[in-house]
């Protein structure tokens, strides 16, 4: 007798072999897409001297990476949804890797802004074309785990980039300093893996060969009732969705928490090696911690968030947590083992947010309005990304010292927290309200 779709054995079998087979390779996808995004600040340790750029000329550069990234992400997201994630990750991993190995051979400041605009234009769409490809073949409630397992790259892109960087600095090959071999060695695995990803990832449950037809059954099934309930509780057209009251908290939400986050993550490893004087490479290795750290509470926290229904408080506490702890860094912070100390926390915090926070959007909205959702919670606010490098680095010219900046940076992480709280909380927009079970 055939075994129904719904038998748990049937769901157990199809959950994990979709994790096993999808989860793993989108993990080293967006490794290799942070050290692309994030190795300009490990090269600010050599790239100012060689080319003699100001902070205010790094901060800047870093941050044009963002307004580049802001122009695709909406189109870019709806592409993934309405055509293929597939082919669209894969076109973007080619081109942004070929854009990153050009960033070795810049001489100017214009010549560096413009590269940076490119590689943000190039990656444009990635992370929300993962996301819908995630909510393409996960349930709402193992979603938090898969982002999890997905976003753990981000800490861990860090981890493993920060000794690489250290590593790649210190060499000089055919005439080329460290910084510029950093770039060229960490862009040729983008372009490597684009390639193989138009082999090696399914577009839909449907067309899945390596699974069996009682899971791909289960799986299709499982998404279609996921659908059909948000359609009862309410459809929204994608211009709706974008002016839902609850998207925008988010996308301001993540701006603030985005602002900090790469306001720290660019500027750490100077903050570091200023304060300690200590080599480029054991400098990487300190900044290494944080994300060390992240990983762990980012693993934990979406499993609580999983197993407990909740979103807004999992991604709320820990983003005010990192703004509190980073207060304590600017005050405490002079001596470089408290400081390592303190910014190691402050990692924990920041990473423990970000699953429990993409688990949100799609769980009130679906198909397109989902996909342009996330593409506009993910473009602009990842304009924080452009203004906290850039206003750290102004600060820092202005005033020679990090305390100004960082300060900036609290107040961004404690309003993040703040708006996050605000989501699905009261008036007509409460997610009780429309039977969501999402808070």
């Amino acid at each position: 007798m055939d075994v129904l779709p719904t038998d748990p054995a049937v769901a157990l079998r199809a959950r994990r072999r979709i994790a096993w087979r999808l989860l793993p390779f989108l993990f080293l996808l967006y490794i290799i897409a942070f050290l692309d995004r994030m190795n300009v600040g490990a090269a600010a340790l050599q790239m100012p001297g060689d080319l003699g750029f100001n902070d205010r000329v790094v901060g800047l550069g870093a941050g044009m990476f963002f307004i580049g990234y802001v122009v695709l992400e909406i189109p870019g997201a709806l592409i993934a949804e309405r055509w293929s994630a597939r082919r669209w990750i894969a076109r973007i991993m080619i081109s942004w890797g070929m854009i990153t190995a050009l960033l070795a051979f810049i001489h100017t400041a214009r010549e560096f802004y413009l590269v940076r605009f490119l590689v943000g234009a190039a990656e444009a769409g990635f992370f929300p074309a993962v996301i819908v490809y995630v909510s393409h073949w996960f349930r709402y409630q193992d979603r938090a785990k898969a982002i999890a397992v997905f976003y753990a790259a981000n800490p861990l892109s860090y981890l493993i980039g920060s000794p690489l960087a250290g590593l790649l600095l210190g060499i000089t090959w055919l005439g080329l300093r460290g910084w510029r071999w950093l770039f060229i060695l960490e862009g040729i695995p983008a372009v490597v893996f684009g390639v193989i990803t138009l082999f090696y990832l399914t577009d839909w449950p449907r067309t899945a060969s390596w699974l069996r037809p009682d899971e791909r059954d289960w799986i299709n099934d499982e998404l279609e009732r996921e659908k059909q309930a948000k359609k009862k509780v309410r459809s929204y057209t994608i211009w709706q969705a974008l002016s839902q009251r609850d998207v925008i908290l988010l996308t301001l939400s993540y701006f603030c928490a985005t602002t900090g986050g790469y306001g720290i993550a660019f500027w750490l490893p100077t903050i570091l090696k200023r304060l300690s004087g200590q080599s480029d490479l054991r400098v990487s290795l300190l900044a290494a911690l944080p994300y060390l750290a992240g990983f762990v509470t980012q693993q934990w926290n979406s499993w609580h968030s999983d197993k407990s229904y909740e979103r807004r408080w999992h991604a709320a506490v820990p983003i005010f947590l990192c703004g509190l702890i980073l207060l304590l860094a600017v005050t405490f912070g002079s001596n470089i083992m408290l400081a390592v100390v303190l910014f190691t926390l402050v990692g924990a915090s920041y990473f423990a947010f970000h699953p429990c926070f993409w688990a949100v959007p799609t769980a009130f909205l679906s198909e397109s309005a989902a996909a342009a959702s996330i593409g506009l919670i993910n473009s602009l606010g990842n304009l924080g990304g452009f203004a906290g490098p850039l206003i750290m680095g102004y600060l820092v010219n202005r005033t020679h010292s990090f305390t100004a900046g960082l300060l900036y940076l609290v107040g961004n992480l404690c309003l993040s927290g703040i708006l996050m709280l605000l989501v699905g909380a009261g008036g007509g927009s409460s997610w009780q309200q429309r039977g969501v079970p999402v808070i």
